[in-house]
């Protein structure tokens, strides 16, 4: 049985057949992946056994696109919270414990009121309880040195970041194009 017609996305690549983005995966909705389509901006690489129709034609859902365009990535990350987590794989830099990204904020290694800046450098993932046991203690008062040194990411290492985190559903065209450090039989 086909997949309902809302569940047929399709993964885009880049012009060199390397997706646009692991985390969070590059996804179009099925009416984006027709319009690119229609419009020649993308190559169908796969497709779903799912079709729609016109009065006049009729196509099948692609499941994998390509740009034929390529797309260069950023040079730099954008500093964001999720790109914190993210760096830090969803782990407490103080505890070692992953947590979801809802349980999770990020701690200031030289308290802001103590002269410290929102930046890569002065930023790690932290669980709550940790956070507030550090309160605005610098990390030798407080005895909690963070687990890794906090550092600006390349685009490429958040990329890798991301390909650890496979999302919840793959569909099986999707394989070919995604590598990640799990076995996929277990989708």
């Amino acid at each position: 049985m086909p997949p309902a017609i809302n569940a047929c996305y399709a993964l885009v690549l880049n012009a060199d057949y390397r997706p646009l983005s692991y985390y969070p995966l590059s996804l179009w909705s099925w009416q984006e992946a027709i319009r690119a389509v229609v419009a020649a901006r993308v190559s169908v690489i796969s497709e779903y056994e799912r079709t729609i129709r016109s009065p006049s034609w009729e196509i099948r859902l692609p499941s994998v696109i390509a740009l034929k365009e390529y797309v260069p990535g950023k040079r730099r990350p954008t500093f964001s919270r999720f790109n914190v987590f993210l760096r830090d794989g969803f782990s407490c830099q103080y505890c070692g414990h992953r947590f979801p990204s809802n349980e999770l904020t990020f701690d200031h290694v030289i308290p802001r009121s103590r002269g410290g800046r929102t930046l890569w450098t002065n930023v790690v993932t932290a669980c709550a309880p940790c956070n507030l046991r550090k309160s605005n203690a610098l990390p030798s008062e407080s005895g909690m040195m963070p687990l890794s040194r906090p550092a600006q990411p390349t685009t490429f290492q958040l990329q890798e970041m991301g390909r650890s985190f496979p999302p919840n559903y793959l569909h099986e065209s999707w394989r070919d194009f995604l590598y990640w450090d799990m076995e996929l039989e277990s989708f």
